[in-house]
């Protein structure tokens, strides 16, 4: 299984400097032995305020309590909260993430989706609409756009599906959105990422 988790990092205060960079040290350590092992498969920053520190991390794990087991054994779980999100498999998910290499393409996107279908719509329309959406996602895969695709928990009350996405500007991420059959449909909230220095996608020097 596939599990997106919120970070938040809350150091006690009168921690000296020197702690925090021995705790910083030894966490880019581990996460580098749970990319080794699997489980940690990216981890990303989103847009901090001053003083704030946060990560999201994708992560694999068999089952809850082995995801658990790994965010346990990280050093800086002692000063974390974690949020947990369950993912599970997308029909429209291009499958094999990580897409590099692709000219132009430098930002990633972590964008939630809700769907929420006009009352009076056939569903002859929204079938239409469900497939012109797999066709288009299928485009944006090939295009380099469109990296991985997941489902969200049900019954939640909040987004239906969650997408890692690539492009060039914020600019650019909402034209791909716009460009969407179900855009209309959907309530869309998109979070800019950038590189960790304990992403597993990172060249390794």
């Amino acid at each position: 299984m596939e599990y997106l988790v919120t970070m938040t990092t809350h150091v006690p205060e009168g921690t000296s400097d020197e702690a925090v960079a021995d705790m910083r040290a030894r966490e880019a350590a581990r996460s580098r032995e749970l990319a080794a092992q699997g489980h940690l498969v990216r981890l990303w920053r989103p847009p901090l305020r001053p003083g704030e520190w946060r990560s999201i991390g994708l992560f694999a794990a068999d089952d809850d309590a082995e995801l658990e087991q790994v965010l346990a054994s990280m050093p800086l779980r002692v000063w974390r909260t974690d949020q947990v999100t369950p993912l599970s498999p997308h029909p429209n998910d291009p499958v094999v993430p990580g897409v590099s290499g692709v000219p132009g393409l430098c930002g990633e996107f972590l964008a939630t989706f809700a769907i929420a279908v006009p009352e009076g719509v056939s569903e002859e329309v929204v079938a239409e609409a469900f497939a012109g959406e797999a066709r288009r996602a299928a485009e944006l895969a090939e295009q380099g756009h469109l990296l991985r695709l997941w489902r969200l928990p049900a019954g939640s009350g909040g987004p239906d599906a969650a997408g890692l996405w690539r492009a060039g500007d914020a600019a650019e991420m909402q034209a791909i959105l716009a460009s969407l059959p179900m855009d209309e449909w959907m309530v869309v909230e998109t979070t800019p990422l950038t590189p960790h220095p304990s992403d597993p996608a990172r060249p390794r020097m």
